[in-house]
């Protein structure tokens, strides 16, 4: 018998008694990968399986047995060897491929296994393919038609050529399970939640006119840490009239089961007297407490300060149009640009700003225009000189107003830009930049410079009706933080509504102590976290465990007699305590949950009120000055699979806080 070497070289080539080849030929079959050739005597070869050792007839003499055999002896799991492979990693052995139909249709091919580099054998899956696919359209927003483009179907036939290709109308039933299956998850998850959500309503608006309301949800978790989901996207034909943010709202709520565990409202859509009392009654009829429906806001802070921001640009039209004109100049010519940098070279200007055209739609790229164009005003100053070409620069007059209103930008971008910058910024947070907003613009109505106090008016117009409508939640949320309580509220309400603070302060004493009655009265259903919390509270009292009589009922008349007759409340003890330091890093909430023993009730009001949302907005959108658009592609499919493909992407990224093994099927 010749030896492992010997056999490989004769593998290599087909030989027979009579010949000896003069090229040597290297075998293609996968079954190579399996078994090696042995030489039994002169003209006679078997081929001998790797892993078992068994052995098989190849060649005698002339006639060659071929593969076949070989092939089934590994595809079909005969070897020993190999099922014992299988058995302990849980993989299936290759099979070979077989050749398709003459059409190209793959429906009665048998099933294949494919080999990876870092797994010997796969199987391959459909359902998987499909489910894979259908994730893939909702995470990256492909258009559902995708799945029918010729590019991508010779893609995948290519790649896979069993996977039967699905339609438009079967992806989007995958799409919608999908988001079925995510939406179980997450029923469950909000089921446990400690306390109560709010709400956020963003408007959109459809290629065709249509409005949509996206209802997201903020709750803190059992680990209080704040959560949003978006929950709902809902399709109003008619944005402006009184009953679509109501409608919004009412859907939400039931098809959540969140009836008695709302707690506020925060939308960016100007609403009318009428809508707005519609929205109350429906938060009175579905949410009895809660004062009553009164915690709203009217408008959030990324789209109040959009809109003051746009006011101050239109004030100062004029004049920005003189600076994005010539910035066209400069950056609209590579000639230009040149001799701009070159005679910023000469002047030694120090800036390191690059000049940039604004995007009319995002004010704060308009801000960031200026203050790179104020910046180089001298280069401007005397590019007319150097460039006969370049006409009207901007006078002295127009680079002051320039930096007047690039000065009043800075503190609406500083205040907006905490939206983009922080997770999740506080009604405390906010309450602060109005105030300092609000502060800036009190002196400014003052100056004696006429653009100035005119840009000031426009500004704390609107500033001081965002404050007096949301007065009531805001500083409810300041009282919250140790560090402050009431006392910052009486001071800043002193400052901003003058003669009028005391009723102000007034309203905030009331709002808080009835808001901290109702939550003695009549507690949220006993959810796991709060029976956590119930039984912590009942042994930091010691309840369960009392201690027999012993005599001491004299003793128990003497506490009775030279006690109060009128404990103070949990709230009133926390008013009466000092502030804290004002700690610049200051975790309210980490605070919160550190004391909920110490103020069981107190801290369950406080992590509601915390978790009030100030900005309906996404980080990307909070400086834009336009409504929200779908695109023509979502504006054209079914409002059910809009709200699908939204809200399980939003679902998607957070991950699945529970994972369902139940199977739902949708088909159109």
């Amino acid at each position: 018998m010749a030896t492992p070497e010997e056999n490989n070289e004769l593998a290599l080539a087909e030989i027979t008694p009579e010949t000896q080849p003069s090229k040597r030929r290297k075998k293609k079959s996968i079954v190579w990968e399996h078994f090696t050739i042995e030489t039994v005597s002169a003209g006679c070869r078997r081929a001998c399986c790797k892993q078992c050792k068994q052995s098989f007839a190849y060649s005698t003499g002339s006639k060659v047995a071929g593969t076949s055999h070989l092939k089934r002896h590994i595809a079909k799991g005969t070897c020993p060897a190999l099922l014992r492979n299988k058995d302990s990693n849980q993989l299936t052995p290759y099979t070979p491929p077989s050749k398709m139909t003459g059409n190209g249709s793959t429906s009665n091919l048998p099933k294949r296994r494919y080999r990876s580099s870092s797994s010997p054998y796969l199987s391959f899956d459909s359902d998987r393919c499909r489910h894979e696919i259908a994730r893939m359209i909702i995470m990256h927003d492909y258009p559902l038609h995708m799945v029918e483009h010729p590019g991508f179907v010779t893609f995948v036939q290519n790649l896979q050529p069993r996977f039967g290709m699905v339609s438009f109308n079967t992806v989007q039933g995958d799409c919608v399970a999908t988001y079925l299956r995510e939406k179980q998850s997450l029923t469950k998850f909000i089921e446990g939640i400690p306390g109560r959500i709010c709400l956020t309503l963003d408007m959109w608006m459809s290629t065709q006119g249509l409005g949509y309301v996206f209802v997201s949800g903020y709750f803190i978790d059992n680990d209080w840490k704040v959560q949003r989901r978006v929950l709902n996207v809902v399709m109003e034909p008619y944005l402006d009239s009184d009953t679509a943010l109501s409608h919004a709202v009412a859907c939400c709520l039931s098809d959540w089961s969140l009836e008695n565990k709302l707690f506020s409202v925060t939308f960016n859509h100007p609403l009318s007297d009428s809508g707005l009392e519609n929205l109350r009654a429906l938060l009175c009829a579905k949410n009895p407490l809660i004062f009553s429906g009164q915690l709203l806001i009217s408008q959030c802070i990324a789209r109040t300060l959009s809109s003051i921001a746009k006011d101050l640009l239109g004030e100062g039209h004029e004049v920005v149009k003189k600076i994005r004109d010539s910035i066209k100049y400069v950056k609209t010519s590579d000639s230009h640009e040149e001799k701009f940098l070159e005679l910023k070279q000469q002047l030694q200007v120090p800036s390191e700003s690059s000049l940039s055209l604004d995007d009319q739609n995002q004010w704060h790229t308009t801000y960031h225009m200026l203050v790179a164009a104020s910046e180089l005003k001298e280069v401007f100053s005397c590019l007319d000189t150097s460039d006969p070409d370049y006409r009207e620069p901007p006078s002295m007059e127009d680079w002051k107003q320039v930096e007047t209103i690039c000065t009043y930008l800075k503190l609406l971008y500083d205040a907006a830009n905490i939206l983009t910058t922080t997770s999740n910024p506080t009604a405390i947070t906010f309450f602060h930049e109005m105030w300092k907003i609000q502060t800036e613009l009190a002196r400014a109505v003052t100056s004696e410079e006429p653009f100035v106090s005119s840009i000031a008016k426009v500004m704390q117009e609107k500033v001081y009706k965002y404050l007096k409508d949301c007065s009531l939640i805001l500083a409810v949320a300041v009282v919250m933080d140790p560090r402050f309580k009431m006392r910052l509220v009486e001071f800043s309400f002193g400052k901003i509504f003058g003669e009028e603070a005391p009723t102000y302060i007034k309203s905030v004493d009331d709002g808080i102590h009835g808001l901290f009655l109702e939550y003695v009265a009549l507690p949220l259903p006993l959810t796991p976290a709060y029976a956590d919390d119930g039984n912590a509270e009942n042994a930091a009292k010691g309840e369960g465990t009392l201690l027999s009589d012993h005599g001491l009922t004299d003793f128990d008349v003497y506490i009775m007699e030279t006690t109060s007759q009128q404990m103070k409340s949990e709230l009133d003890q926390y008013l009466e305590e000092s502030l804290l330091p004002r700690v610049q890093e200051f975790d309210v909430l980490g605070w919160w949950k550190l004391n909920r023993l110490k103020y069981p009730t107190l801290s369950k009001m406080a992590r509601d009120i915390l978790t009030v949302p100030v900005s309906t907005a996404a980080p990307d959108s909070v400086f834009d000055t336009m409504d929200k658009e779908l695109d023509q592609y979502r504006s054209s499919l079914r409002p059910e699979t809009v709200e699908a493909l939204v809200c399980a992407k939003d679902w998607l990224q957070h991950g699945s806080p529970e994972v369902s093994n139940a199977l739902v099927k949708i088909e159109y």
